[in-house]
């Protein structure tokens, strides 16, 4: 899938088209860091590529030029030795001609978006396909035709007259056909001058079938009678060549078994992304004109169409409810825990369970426009990054497997030099092809990021990449913004107080509500709200009457309705000269922390509207969890400095910034990052925009403008300030087990190899421990899957003491 680019990467300092272009590609045939890393080479080659492949996912993110075709980036990796091709999706099926003509929406529909075959996913299942049901006969039958050899092998008292023939008979297959998948790639990198894991397997197999097919033929070990007992280490000579043909069964006996349980592990760690993709509604019921429903595939839903949602049901698509007030369980798409009550005008989500009564909702978004397949391009583009150590572990796997044949040649001539015994030299020289294990060290993090972006976002954290991951468990400082952030954004009007002798009341709310239909500012949403449920009377001009229409963040709105200039906007820092009772108004409002806001007419003040905002119920734990985290709450608002201090108060901040505008919160950053300070700022609005990508990290509120989203590096879909804390602690523990995985993959090689080249390795066992080693590494990042955000039961006796202090959890009583 390709898209362009929002934002063009500088060009290099010579002559380079800049990247304006991301393709993402499926890639076939990698088992190893050092595949990652020649892919990477190949195609970072190409004029103004860069590419960072994910062995875990099998996908390759590219930036590149549009003068590069997709058709020269597959032609690139075909080229090095695997395939490549572009994920592949389902066409949207056009509407049957009953339905209507479709519109635009629709003809999309979710063509970009939907669910690959299963052919083509990375994370299918291990028994999906032919080729995957041919690797599980392949294992079978190399597993029936292996054991019976090694049982013989390793159990003298089992061995009669002529058993070394037998087992010769069963390990040939075994040698040939059980590893033919690591004969067939170890030539093809040949062909293409490179060596993989799948080299060092075959080379070891072949060595130890040859040289036991040596010992049979030529070196006496074919002498009926013959026995030969099990050791684990190499033994000495007794003039008669040892047989290896455990070694030969056994090493791709255990490669095979080990890679499917790694596969199936792997699988494990995408499980949460899966189950995103499984939220999506297949279909959806359609009232037609006459009254009649019909079920049709979602594909064919556009946006404005009306679709019915029964008890049970999930969302098919986002929209506004019609008809209808039910609870919407979200707890699979943003990790809340309580149902959320819907009525009519009220937005929903796809994927959201519908729990009580009949909805009618209007499509506002399909395809790859809803939340949720934005969720899942989020994790999707969060899994394909890397972290600085990773990149490290490519760059050692990409001369690793080099490495590791120099080493074993070395070997094998210094033993033989050293007028060691053949079969000990060829035996050690096998161990150290064998034991050696690049895969750990391709899949330390992308397992990891597999398994912490899916658990994020099953709790409602959306992490852009290993990067924001990183910086996410270092920052110490965080910027808070109000409105919506602290509080819940749903501001209502609480008192209105009109000038004496100044214009209709219901005059100036209908000129300052018209204006407000131009604005997302939570203050808009809360005047419409009040005129619409308390003056049903008047009559609102619509939107598209507003002219010159401005909206200044953090201070106000500006506009003409019906030739008049009017503004809502904050009052200023002193009151007293305006009109009476204006200024008692704007002094009460901070008393009570509230928000004041001033209408004017054509300059002329004419109302002071107070409005308030609900503290969100988990604020103060929240605030108490990042401080026991070590991470400093400062708190900056465009509000008065009265109602920050109230605010402040009770959630126990005593950093404030108040009356900040953007540029304001944008110098507050830079600022404490000055005085060295790593800085996440959290906010959900345009104002909040500047200061989001100028921090350390950014964190954006869910329901926050898309311009606040954009700029975030995270992204909180969970309304549930504790959230926060939760994402600094995920990301530590992520990042704990990326290290203990690397510090694994690096310390077993370091370990291993040396004991094989010191011929104190059999290399049955060996191949053993090479499985056991990424199964290690799988196997500590799917336990991340399992991982809970720690219970907040400290801090409740301090949380339920101040709660004495408010009323019905607001502040603005206090």
């Amino acid at each position: 899938m390709t898209q362009p680019e929002q934002t063009p990467r500088a060009a290099a300092p010579t002559v380079v088209p800049p990247a304006d272009r991301t393709t993402t590609l499926a890639i076939g045939g990698m088992t190893c860091g050092a595949c990652v890393g020649r892919v990477e080479r190949k195609l970072g080659r190409l004029t103004g590529v860069s590419a960072s492949v994910n062995l875990a996912t099998a996908r390759a993110r590219i930036d590149h030029p549009a003068a590069v075709s997709v058709t020269d980036l597959v032609a690139t990796v075909e080229a090095a030795g695997f395939t490549a091709h572009l994920p592949e999706a389902a066409p949207a099926a056009p509407r049957p001609d009953e339905a209507g003509p479709p519109t635009a929406a629709s003809a999309a529909g979710l063509s970009a978006d939907a669910e690959e075959p299963a052919d083509d996913r990375p994370d299918a299942r291990p028994e999906d396909g032919d080729g995957a049901g041919a690797e599980r006969r392949r294992l079978l039958l190399t597993a029936a035709l292996a054991l019976p050899v090694l049982a013989l092998s390793m159990v003298p008292g089992w061995q009669f007259r002529n058993w070394q023939w037998l087992c010769f008979v069963l390990a040939a297959p075994v040698a040939v056909w059980g590893a033919a998948p690591f004969h067939v790639r170890a030539l093809r990198g040949l062909r293409h001058g490179a060596a993989t894991m799948d080299t060092l397997v075959s080379l070891g197999v072949a060595a130890s079938f040859g040289w036991s097919t040596y010992a049979l033929f030529l070196g006496g070990a074919g002498t009926p009678g013959m026995t030969m007992p099990f050791s684990l280490l190499p033994a000495a000579g007794d003039g008669t060549a040892h047989l290896y043909l455990e070694a030969a069964v056994g090493v791709p006996l255990f490669v095979l078994a080990g890679r499917r349980m790694e596969a199936r592990a792997r699988r494990g760690t995408g499980a949460a992304l899966r189950s995103l993709a499984e939220l999506a509604a297949k279909e959806v019921s359609v009232p037609g004109p006459d009254g009649t429903e019909r079920r049709i595939p979602i594909a064919r839903l556009g946006v404005g169409d009306r679709f019915l949602v029964r008890p049970g049901e999930r969302v098919a698509t986002d929209g506004t409810v019609r008809t209808g007030s039910s609870a919407l369980d979200l707890s699979l798409i943003t990790g809340e825990s309580h149902p959320v009550e819907v009525g009519p005008g009220a937005t929903v989500v796809g994927g959201a369970v519908n729990s009580g009564g009949l909805l009618e909702v209007r499509a506002d978004a399909v395809g790859g426009d809803t939340q949720l397949a934005r969720i899942t391009r989020l994790v999707e583009d969060a899994q394909t990054g890397k972290t600085r150590a990773q990149r490290l572990a490519d760059a050692v796997a990409a001369v690793f497997v080099p490495a590791v044949l120099t080493i074993a040649v070395t070997v094998l001539g210094f033993w033989l030099g050293a007028g060691a015994d053949p079969q000990a030299a060829v035996t050690a020289a096998v161990a150290v092809l064998v034991v050696a294990c690049p895969c750990a060290l391709g899949l330390a993090t992308p397992t990891a990021l597999l398994a912490a972006t899916g658990r994020g976002a099953q709790l409602g954290i959306l992490v852009s990449g290993p990067q924001a991951l990183e910086r996410l468990r270092r920052i110490d400082t965080v910027v808070l913004d109000k409105t919506g952030t602290l509080t819940t954004g749903r501001m209502t009007v609480r008192d209105v107080t009109h000038r004496t002798d100044g214009r209709d009341p219901d005059e100036v709310l209908r000129l300052a509500a018209t204006l407000e239909q131009c604005s997302e500012h939570p203050v808009a949403r809360a005047v419409l709200g009040h005129v619409r449920d308390h003056r049903p009377a008047v009559r609102l001009e619509p939107a598209a009457a507003v002219r010159d229409f401005t909206a200044t963040p953090g201070f106000g709105v500006r506009g003409a309705v019906d030739g008049r200039t009017v503004t809502v906007v904050r009052p200023p820092d002193d009151p007293t000269g305006l009109p009476e009772p204006l200024p008692e108004a704007v002094r009460a409002a901070g008393a009570a922390g509230r928000t004041a806001v001033l209408v004017t007419v054509d300059g002329t003040p004419e109302a002071v509207l107070a409005l308030g905002d609900a503290l969100r119920p988990d604020g103060y734990r929240a605030v108490d969890h990042l401080r026991r985290l070590g991470v400093r709450p400062v708190l900056a608002t465009g509000d008065r400095a009265a109602t920050a201090r109230v605010v402040a108060r009770q959630l126990a901040i005593t950093e404030v910034h108040a009356q900040a505008r953007p540029h304001d919160k944008a110098a507050l950053v830079t600022t404490l990052q000055e005085q060295g300070g790593r800085v996440a700022v959290v906010g959900d609005g345009v104002n909040d925009a500047a200061a989001l990508a100028l921090a350390d990290l950014g964190i954006a509120m869910g329901g926050g403008t898309d311009a606040a989203i954009g700029a975030a590096d995270v992204t909180l879909v969970r309304e549930d300030l504790q959230a926060i804390a939760d994402a600094v602690r995920l990301a530590r523990r992520t990042l704990g087990t990326i290290r203990a995985n690397l510090f694994w993959a690096f310390g077993y090689n370091l370990v291993t190899v040396p004991l094989a080249a010191v011929g104190l390795l059999n290399p049955m066992l060996a191949a053993a421990a090479m499985s056991a080693s990424s199964l290690l590494v799988v196997g500590n990042s799917l336990r991340l899957r399992a991982w809970q955000p720690p219970s907040a039961t400290r801090g409740t006796r301090r949380s339920t003491a101040a709660s004495r202090h408010r009323t019905n959890g607001t502040w603005e009583s206090a």
